[in-house]
């Protein structure tokens, strides 16, 4: 869909939050300009598709949708990434209001469209219908995931002419909040056209949107453990446990519905070549005709741009505005990973047999055979990005390199390092520098940091690298001007939520299809993109890897904070968490780079507890003044 401007005031919220469910409008145009013409109709789903809630390059945590500014990426929320801007665990924006505004102006159109359905052909009606119907699931998804059972609105609500108890709505069963999303989306598929154009809602897209809610319905089911009954008994937040596999099954047949409609995006994949997997990984974010793409947010500069390679690229590489490296993945994400030195636990192998820090000749040397996706997804020390070395050390080491380097601090301590023998920069605009034995100068820290004050620089050792556009040139790094689109859906997250239900349905002991074996199939052709080692056999398949392959392969795409909660497991992964770091030194005397593995360390370290009560969000207390008969949520 090309970007269309919307040009027509609809709406005007008045009176009430039911009123902001549903009051009438005052008319700036006549009704028919908008419903009576293709134009008009045209306009009107462009408002819509900009109101759906899409947590794309425009979305944050903390401020919500179609923010220009994401100094609080969600992935500085999960443990993915740190970021100089989040400093704390956090539950999310209050989105009751804008969804109910987006949920009415999609009633609207059912209510209103009817009206004019002479002046258009079935295949238009049956489009349009379809696609307001995903939009409308798509909302109440955002709502549910977040609240809980909701409010679902029969209708417009007429104003006035009516008493406040027409507008006080009661919260639905989270359950049956879930069945109604499932039905707007089953009315959808019948609806839509049978392609695969990337931009607007279609049969296949809607089912792998389908696919994705009704796993999040039954997870809940399975994983939760938080009840609430209203004085009816509806339960209102939670589903009944004997619904899990009914949602797990949904999901499975919506994801098995679009086999052959879409594929892994491989067009620069070689077996075997693992820089031809690297760079189809890469091009996977950038190619604007990926057979992998399902749907798609579209970004035009100039008019309606965003912000991700202003704030995300190496402070070395920033643009004229000075922003970079709002994002700084951690060594836990990074660990997740195939390819690293690693301990028999699983951490980043950096000292030896004797305890000394292992040696490398080049900052790359231990990422040297990092999985093929690690390297797309994340700029290392040493790397190389638009052509140019990507310099990230923490400091310049003098001592004595004799009998090995011992560690500058015990690990497992948040310390800050010793001065002695060390030599490190404050900021990158007044270096530090260090003449070396054999006379050349050095910077105590790389142009990309990491500083010991300054904020726009890595944190971690570690920086993004997917979606940045290698080709954009330096000068136009700029606030509001990047145009790369955002894949909301793609096939590889369709392939691991078929993974993960059949493996749920084979757990539970469902019989129907081969549902180990259909879990193995999808994570090994994740894997194999991926440059991964394939699991050999369907015995080395668990809940555990099929988290981890998500967690992997989603990484930085808004997805895993979805996940952490339907899993129930957040609370879990932060509590009073400090998230580990990988701090790249040189040593002057034995011209060798040494890394150390160590808790984040600013002034004060960040600690992260998610609460459990956070789970599901809090109804504001104005909602719960306006609307008597909505019940808060537990615990809060």
């Amino acid at each position: 869909m090309k970007k269309i401007i919307f040009h027509i005031i609809i709406y005007l919220s008045i009176f009430s939050s039911c009123q902001k469910l549903d009051v009438a409008p005052p008319n700036i145009v006549k009704e028919g300009d908008i419903f009576g013409t293709p134009e008009g109709i045209t306009s009107y789903l462009s408002r819509l598709y900009y109101l759906m809630p899409t947590e794309d390059f425009s979305y944050s945590l903390n401020t919500g949708f179609n923010n220009i500014s994401i100094f609080r990426h969600t992935s500085c929320y999960t443990g993915e990434g740190l970021s100089r801007d989040v400093t704390a665990a956090a539950y999310g924006v209050n989105i009751w209001n804008e969804s109910y505004t987006t949920i009415r102006q999609c009633n609207i159109f059912f209510e209103t469209l009817p009206q004019y359905t002479a002046n258009f052909t079935p295949a238009q009606l049956n489009q349009w219908t379809g696609e307001v119907k995903v939009i409308r699931a798509m909302t109440y998804f955002a709502l549910a995931s977040r609240y809980g059972g909701v409010p679902i609105v029969p209708g417009v609500l007429e104003y006035p002419g009516h008493d406040r108890e027409y507008y006080d709505i009661p919260r639905s069963a989270e359950a049956e909040v879930y069945d109604y999303i499932a039905k707007d989306l089953d009315s959808a598929v019948l609806l839509l056209p049978d392609n695969v154009v990337a931009n607007r809602w279609n049969k296949n897209s809607a089912l792998a949107l389908k696919s994705r809610i009704m796993l999040y319905a039954g997870s809940i089911a399975k994983y939760n453990t938080i009840v609430l009954f209203d004085n009816q008994n509806k339960q209102i937040a939670g589903i009944p446990a004997a619904r899990a596999n009914d949602y797990f099954k949904a999901s499975f047949d919506a994801a098995k519905q679009i086999e052959g409609k879409y594929s892994l995006y491989k067009r620069l994949w070689a077996a075997n070549d693992r820089t031809a997997q690297f760079n189809n990984y890469v091009n996977l974010f950038l190619d604007n005709n990926s057979t992998e793409n399902i749907f798609i947010r579209e970004y035009v500069y100039p008019g309606a741009g965003h912000s991700w390679d202003a704030y995300m690229v190496p402070l070395q590489l920033a643009g004229p505005n000075g922003w970079s490296s709002e994002i700084a993945p951690t060594l836990n994400f990074v660990e997740l990973f195939d390819g690293l030195p690693k301990n028999e636990n699983g951490t980043f192998k950096y000292l030896d047999e004797n305890g000394k820090y292992i040696m490398y000749d080049d900052l790359m040397g231990p990422f040297a055979n990092a999985e093929p996706r690690l390297k797309a997804t994340v700029i290392f020390p040493g790397d190389e990005f638009k052509g140019e070395r990507i310099e990230i050390w923490r400091g310049i080491y003098r001592g004595a390199v004799t009998g090995g380097i011992s560690p500058l601090i015990q690990p497992g301590s948040m310390i800050a390092y010793p001065t002695a023998n060390l030599s490190t920069s404050a900021n990158g605009g007044s270096q530090t520098v260090v003449t070396l034995p054999d006379g050349r100068r050095m910077n105590a820290a790389g142009r990309s940091g990491v500083f010991t004050s300054t904020n726009i620089h890595t944190l971690s050792g570690f920086l993004i690298r997917k979606y940045l556009d290698p080709n954009r040139p330096t000068s136009q790094v700029l606030t509001g001007q990047s145009s790369q689109k955002w894949i909301e859906l793609r096939y590889a997250e369709v392939l691991l939520s078929k993974a993960e239900a059949a493996y749920e349905l084979h757990l539970a002991g469902q019989t129907g299809a081969n549902y180990q074996q259909e879990a193995f199939d999808a994570i090994n052709a994740i894997r194999e993109r991926a440059g991964a080692t394939l699991l050999p056999s369907v015995s080395a398949l668990s809940t555990d890897v099929i988290r981890k392959e998500r967690r992997k392969e989603l990484a930085f795409e808004n997805k895993t904070q979805h996940d952490l909660r339907r899993w129930r497991v957040w609370h879990l992964e932060q509590s009073a968490t400090v998230y580990r770091v990988l701090m790249p030194f040189y040593s002057s005397v034995a011209n060798k780079y040494f890394f150390d593995a160590r808790f984040d360390q600013k002034s004060t370290p960040v600690s992260y507890t998610y609460e459990f009560r956070w789970y599901y969000l809090p109804i504001s207390a104005t909602e719960l003044e306006r609307s008597p008969s909505l019940i808060q949520n537990p615990q809060w």
